[in-house]
């Protein structure tokens, strides 16, 4: 592709796709704001206990729409139009049997999850309520995490963008609504989350109904080696949103034991602040994913590097702006979201702030790296870059450190794995590249 036309279609994609996923990421962050100023620190504690399984469900809709939408772009560049037909059939055949699995679970087991996630009595109801109902919501937020992939990769990102704006300005909307005036508390919260994504899906519904979608749902016999292709393919996806969960689950433990409640929403507002940074490598990772898709299956190696190139110049550049802010006002930010202006949450989050997002740019290079290996098909090192982030280095680096200098420890641990992460993406980078193949 000539270099023009692929460095304004990147630009066209990521600055979309960007706008779309910060968007996508207020979701919480509203939640975090309104039920700090409405329900206090307990509030904030209940809601960061129950956000991991929010991201789990959040990253399994990743999954299936990144690794479906990877094989229909795939598909398309090679001119195999049943075939993408078919690998949009069987992701809606794997999602939809996922999130059934996800409601029933909210049905039957929201107690049980509750006590596994750690709540006290202080704050166990208000996280049985978030968690059981974002639960009964799986298939809303599984379907629009799907469909966003779907069609990005059909030609249409301004839609997926404002389908997620729109979806994410509902929710803050609601959530004022269903807080302040109508005092329905942590359910209200709950519920302004759940309902974005069903509006976000009602503005998708426009790529149908124009008619200007290239995928369609066809009868198949589900096929295990197609739905394999595209769980592996997603899997980095799913690893890389699920993190984000661990990670909060493991911190959410250690800093119980270090600094009580208060620690724990203290981190809270750090993590829910993380998740809107990472969202925004997630929107610059997805929005190259369309297109080295296409080159790939075009067989264009020089644009696949082009365009990983263009990704990691513009990671670069916002990752130093973003620590720029929060180093020079993270008193003024953690504020906001300390109504009860709690001297020790204030404290503990100012400090954790500064420390923990010197991660930025690794964090950035190893979602972005990832995904350029799954959208080349190179499942493997996508899938071992995203399970030493998510597992493998970041659970024992936590324990390690946060027993040698305690909070401390749990605030540096993040960037000292995603610094580890980092060296091992550029070696599998770098490997084929020194034997002259094909990345």
């Amino acid at each position: 592709m000539e270099v023009k036309m692929l460095r304004k279609e990147f630009f066209q994609y990521v600055i979309l796709n960007i706008c779309g996923m910060v968007g996508l990421s207020c979701y919480i962050l509203a939640d975090t704001f309104f039920v700090s100023k409405g329900l206090g620190a307990n509030g904030l504690a209940a809601l960061n206990l129950a956000i991991p399984i929010y991201s789990f469900i959040h990253g399994s809709g990743v999954m299936f729409g990144m690794g479906g939408a990877t094989k229909y772009s795939i598909y398309r560049g090679l001119k195999e139009y049943n075939n993408a037909d078919k690998s949009f059939s069987n992701t809606i055949h794997l999602m939809s049997a996922l999130a059934v699995v996800f409601m029933l679970a909210g049905i039957f087991f929201s107690e049980k999850l509750t006590i596994l996630l750690g709540a006290d009595k202080d704050v166990f109801h208000m996280t049985k309520t978030y968690l059981q109902v974002i639960l009964l919501f799986a298939p809303a937020f599984m379907a629009n995490d799907t469909l966003i992939c779907f069609v990005r990769n059909d030609g249409n990102p301004k839609l997926s963008m404002i389908g997620m704006l729109i979806g994410s300005f509902s929710n803050i909307i609601l959530d004022y609504i269903f807080i302040f005036p109508l005092h329905m508390g942590i359910f209200g919260a709950v519920l302004a989350t759940g309902v974005a994504p069903v509006i976000s899906l009602v503005v998708l519904s426009r790529h149908w109904l124009t008619k200007q979608n290239q995928f369609h749902f066809v009868r198949i016999n589900p096929s295990l080696r197609l739905a394999g292709n595209i769980i592996s393919l997603g899997v980095p996806s799913l690893i890389t949103e699920m993190a984000s969960g661990i990670v909060m689950i493991v911190f959410n433990v250690i800093i119980l034991h270090l600094q009580g409640n208060t620690g724990v929403a203290a981190y809270g507002v750090v993590a829910n602040l993380s998740l809107v940074v990472i969202s925004i490598y997630t929107g610059i990772a997805q929005g190259t994913q369309p297109i080295l898709s296409r080159v790939y299956g075009y067989g264009e190696h020089d644009s696949q590097k082009q365009i990983l190139k263009y990704a990691l110049k513009t990671m670069l550049v916002i990752s130093c702006g973003i620590y720029l802010i929060f180093l020079l006002s993270a008193n003024p930010i953690v504020s906001v979201f300390n109504s009860g202006q709690n001297i020790q949450l204030q404290q503990i989050a100012v400090t954790g702030l500064k420390l923990y997002f010197t991660a930025i740019p690794f964090v950035g290079f190893n979602i972005i790296i990832s995904a350029y290996f799954t959208s080349t098909e190179k499942a493997l090192p996508a899938q071992i870059i995203s399970l030493s982030r998510g597992f493998l280095i970041i659970i024992p680096m936590a324990f390690f450190l946060s027993f040698l200098v305690k909070m401390t420890g749990v605030w540096l641990s993040f960037p000292i794995t995603e610094c580890f992460v980092t060296l091992t993406g550029i070696a599998f980078y770098m490997k084929p590249e020194r034997g002259k193949k094909n990345v």
